[in-house]
């Protein structure tokens, strides 16, 4: 698993905002392609699917 890769991915996603981080939530939920996340694995991507889940619950706590 690369933690790097993992991690360039979260920062593309969180520059585009929370509608769109919100949008890729939700196509890794579905399995539809995410072409921010196209250079992981599938666990990868599962990890990345939770580091942006628990990104937008401090953005909905508040």
């Amino acid at each position: 698993m690369d933690q790097a890769r993992i991690n360039q991915c979260i920062e593309i996603a969180c520059e585009k905002g929370c509608t769109e981080v919100n949008a890729i939530i939700e196509k890794l939920e579905t399995g539809l392609p995410v072409p921010e996340a196209s250079m992981l694995n599938e666990a990868e991507q599962e990890v990345l699917l939770q580091e942006l889940k628990s990104i937008m619950a401090v953005y909905e706590s508040k």
